[in-house]
């Protein structure tokens, strides 16, 4: 690379403005290095504008659907209640464009330099942004991912989860394809604000990557809450058919909806970024090969995020991102992520804590003669005075002679909020016994946690 005068000079180029690239930005520009970031749409990337933001909005909308239709279990006459759906989407679009402005202040805050347009890495090393070329002493991408819906006759006729927070009106009836977390909190959602919901499901359970007990618990809670379950199907064509969509089974069978919402998966964003002529690998599933720096194959380029597939999920990201910055930016020579034992939530309905590994992986890993798991089902102390109950369940999966926490697995109300401090006493290697010598909170769930026998 030769850098000449009309080639901007900077520390750090940064691909991306989601949650990722504006983390690692913001804190290589802390430690003193020019940053310049290029992003081409609304800055927060995915979770922001299409993803866990307006998620969390209208699941929390799902919940007080679920507390009116249950609050006369607690004496209150609440004879009728409508819910306006354009009016939750003005409310959801205005909160979100306002992240969308506290993001560019904190860049502007930060002094680091927002370009508006697409990056790409030229042979040489530098980026191009439109007319404009940089030469940086990094460069990071954290393009993120996309929605990918399948490719088969009539695929167009669907949305997919971007599609989803597009809706204006709520749909009547969905058809909702897929079992992993988008798919079942979509049709949580849509369900619990009045939608008449279909999940079809490649599979044989929900939610397969995780420990069994979630997804066969999920699906309970799920058919109980009349949303239409179907296994080992998949979608072979969907046509038009007047105002709905006929939707054609493998097995001939169809089903019929106002909507149809593809949540068959994600694709790594890194087209048109110039990848092979800069000579940076992608792996068979198309995603940027980065080692355990977050280094490319190509000295001086890092990627975080969705775009390596490295567990899709913002926090992971950010993590990622300061992680790298630290090390590159901070004199932390040895600084950078340990992707074991991250926590995740599934704003399910009822929603979902885990941290660490299943039952199934415990075994494989350690042999089943090392392996001890205990296990808790009960009903949380809300639904003692209502008619209709929900379980909660949790398992505890322990290995070796001191039963070290090596996973922890709740479903139930305030499993969101309960998993973050038990994870923090998984990473620091807590056994059995630490649990149990934990005094425990009462009456909450959370307690069974630390009286399971």
């Amino acid at each position: 690379m030769n850098p000449d005068e009309s080639t901007l000079q900077c520390d750090y180029v940064v691909l991306g403005g989601g949650s990722g690239g504006i983390a690692s930005a913001r804190r290589a520009a802390q430690y003193g290095a020019k940053v310049v970031l290029i992003e081409p749409g609304r800055l927060g990337g995915t979770c922001v504008n299409v993803g866990c933001v307006p998620k969390k909005l209208m699941w929390h909308a799902a919940q007080i659907a679920g507390t009116l239709h249950e609050a006369s279990g607690y004496g209150f006459d609440i004879s009728a209640h409508d819910h306006d759906w354009p009016r939750l989407v003005e409310r959801r679009e205005a909160y979100v464009r306002r992240l969308n402005g506290i993001y560019r202040d904190g860049l502007q805050k930060d002094r680091v330099q927002v370009l508006e347009g697409y990056g790409r890495i030229m042979a040489d090393g530098s980026v191009a942004c439109g007319d404009i070329r940089i030469a940086a002493r990094h460069v990071l991408i954290a393009t993120g991912g996309k929605p990918q819906p399948p490719s088969l006759p009539g695929a167009e006729l669907g949305i997919d989860s971007n599609g989803f927070f597009a809706l204006r009106e709520r749909p009547a009836s969905v058809v909702v394809v897929g079992g992993g977390y988008i798919a079942v909190e979509l049709a949580g959602v849509l369900r619990a604000l009045g939608s008449d919901v279909t999940l079809l499901v490649r599979g044989p359970r929900l939610l397969g990557s995780f420990d069994a007990m979630l997804g066969d618990e999920l699906r309970e809670a799920l058919s109980h809450q009349g949303v239409k379950l179907r296994f080992g199907c998949q979608v072979a064509k969907v046509e038009r058919d007047a105002a709905l969509l006929r939707i054609t089974l493998d097995d001939g069978q169809t089903v019929s909806s106002e909507s149809l919402i593809w949540a068959t998966g994600r694709q790594a964003n890194t087209e048109g970024l110039g990848l092979a002529a800069a000579g940076i690998a992608l792996d068979d599933r198309g995603q940027i090969v980065v080692d355990e720096w977050q280094d490319t194959t190509r000295a001086r380029v890092h990627a975080v995020g969705d775009v390596c597939g490295h567990v899709a999920l913002t926090p992971v990201a950010i993590a990622a991102g300061r992680r790298l910055s630290d090390r590159l930016f901070g004199g932390m020579a040895e600084r950078r992520l340990d992707y074991t034992n991250i926590p995740s939530v599934v704003f399910s309905h009822p929603p979902i804590g885990t941290v660490g590994i299943g039952e199934a992986e415990a075994i494989q890993r350690h042999g089943a003669d090392a392996v001890k798991v205990y296990r808790s089902r009960f009903k949380a102390l809300y639904y003692g005075l209502l008619d209709v109950k929900q379980d909660t369940a949790m398992k505890l999966v322990c290995v070796g002679p001191q039963e070290r926490v090596v996973g922890v697995h709740v479903i139930g109300m305030g499993a969101d909020e309960m998993v973050q401090g038990f994870a923090v006493a998984v990473r620091m290697g807590a056994t059995k016994r630490d649990f149990d010598d934990t005094v425990a909170i009462h009456p909450s769930s959370a307690e069974e946690l630390v009286t399971m026998r």
